[in-house]
This record gives C-alpha cells, sequence and structure tokens, in this order.
C-alpha cells in the first residue's frame, strides 16, 4: 500500500499495513461529510474510519470518487452493526456498506460492538472471516472487545483480530485490554482520544505544559502522545482548520518524560458506553 509519506504505518497481522493516523466520521452529519472528509483528504488524510450506524458511508463514497485519489493509497474502514450480526445478516450489510462507499473492497471491516446480550458476535467473526477469504475485506477486526470477547473470537475461529477499536484516552487507557492486544498480535485503535471534550484534559498540567513547551496545541500532543505509544488514531473535526491542526503532529516529539507525564493521567475515566450495556 503506497499512502502519504507523511504518515506513520503500522504492519497488521494480517500483513497489510494501515496508516497510524486516520480521520473519523462518528456524528458527523450525512450531509456535510462530503465535504468534510473531502477537506481531510485534502489535508493529506488517507486513513477514513466510519461505520454503517454512522449513517454516512454515501458521503464518505462521493468523497472517495471526487477525490481522484487511488484506490490503492487510501485505507477505508467500516463495520457492522449490532442489528446485524450474524452470519448471512453480515454477509448483506457488507454489500450494502460497500453500495454506499462506492468501493469493491474496504481495508479493514469490524464488528462494532460484541453485544453480549445477543450472543452472536463470534458467529459473526465467522462470517468476516468468510468476507476475507471473499476479498470484500483486506483486514478483518473488531470495536468495544473486552479480554472475554477477544478471547473467545481467537479460540473459536483460526484469525486473530487486526485491531480492536476502543475508547482510549489519557484518562481511560484499557491497560487490560491493550496488553491482551500486544500479548497476540491485535492492535489497538483509539476512539474518542481526545475525551470526547467530557473532561477538561487540555487543561491537565501535563498536556498544558507540553504544548507549550512545543508550541503546538494541547489536541496536537495528545495525539502525538497516542502515536507515539503506539496506537491508531483518528480525531474529528467538522472544521478544516482544526482537521489540518490534527494533521501536523509529525514535526515534534514528545520526550520520555512528557509522554510519560500523559500516562499518569489514567484514573479509570471511561466517558462513553460500557461494552456489556451496548446491545
Amino acid at each position: 500500500m503506497t499512502t502519504n509519506p507523511a504518515i506513520p504505518t503500522l504492519t497488521l497481522n494480517s500483513g497489510f499495513t494501515i496508516p497510524q493516523l486516520g480521520f473519523g466520521v462518528f456524528k458527523v452529519d450525512p450531509e456535510e461529510t462530503e465535504r468534510i472528509v473531502s477537506d481531510a483528504l485534502e489535508v493529506g488524510y488517507r486513513h477514513i474510519d466510519t461505520a454503517a450506524i454512522y449513517g454516512n458511508e454515501e458521503g464518505v463514497g462521493r468523497a472517495i470518487a471526487a477525490s481522484g485519489i487511488p484506490r490503492e493509497q487510501l485505507f477505508i474502514t467500516t463495520k457492522l452493526w449490532n442489528d446485524n450480526q450474524g452470519t448471512e445478516s453480515a454477509h448483506r450489510a457488507l454489500d450494502e456498506s460497500l453500495g454506499k462507499l462506492g468501493l469493491d473492497y474496504v481495508d479493514l471491516y469490524l464488528i462494532h460492538w460484541p453485544t453480549p446480550a445477543r450472543d452472536r458476535y463470534l458467529e459473526s467473526w465467522l462470517a468476516l472471516e468468510q468476507l476475507a477469504a471473499a476479498g470484500k475485506t483486506r483486514s478483518i477486526g473488531v470495536s468495544n472487545f473486552l479480554v472475554e470477547h477477544l478471547t473467545r473470537v481467537i479460540e473459536g475461529s483460526s484469525t486473530v483480530p487486526a485491531v480492536n477499536q476502543i475508547e482510549l484516552h489519557p484518562a481511560y487507557q484499557q491497560r487490560e485490554v491493550t496488553g491482551f492486544g500486544r500479548e497476540h498480535g491485535i492492535l489497538t485503535e483509539a476512539w474518542g482520544p481526545l475525551g470526547q471534550g467530557k473532561y477538561p484534559l487540555f487543561e491537565e498540567d501535563a498536556v498544558a505544559s507540553a504544548a507549550a513547551a512545543h508550541g503546538k496545541s494541547p489536541a496536537q500532543v495528545v495525539i502525538r502522545w497516542h502515536l507515539q505509544i503506539g496506537n491508531i488514531v483518528f480525531p474529528k473535526s467538522n472544521s478544516r482548520e482544526r482537521i489540518a491542526e490534527n494533521f501536523d503532529v509529525f514535526d515534534f516529539e514528545l520526550s520520555d518524560a512528557e509522554v510519560a507525564a500523559i500516562t499518569a493521567l489514567e484514573r479509570d475515566g471511561r466517558v462513553s458506553a460500557h461494552p456489556l450495556e451496548v446491545n
């Protein structure tokens, strides 16, 4: 895969590479998606993360088509929603997503939530294996899975998830889940990487002092922290200026002490839904 040389890539356990910095479209208005994703692609992003439930895959697809960027230079992720878990539903859901995106394949297809009350995530995972074998997705992974869910899919299938996309920001780092991932070759993708504005992260001394030292914004410092500790990260914004600012994180490096100070902000501070409660 050839991508923007400014963006570091990581190698998935499937053998494919993934740009470590991407652009997320969670809660991006479907009517505004084409414009916003077009801005992100013009800024330099090549990794776009969407989902069926976001309702904006068509806007992402229009932006991709209008960009003129060769398909092999893009990394596109979408996700299987809870209502479509199961073998036949998963096949149908990815076909629908591909139609909306205007693509023959996605680079990464994820189970959006384990939805334990439905108890169909293992069946769905086996369906994702079939979809990968059929060439409709290059890699497969999961989102919001805890260790118990990861263990079950690993033991019940022949494929280890390439990624686990989870809520992760300085106050909530999910160390048990990420540690399990490292042991099993599962890369961590951080959603809500800036804490979704639900706590004063940017006012924390560890963040503010690093921002001042490097002449960067607090958001840039936190994104840089994610990159340096090995997370895949995709901040979102509706503003082209902020989209560009979030991309401008490759001309500085946090010191080990600065990384450690931000890492020390962990306080089990989940700000969104718990995986055991989303069904």
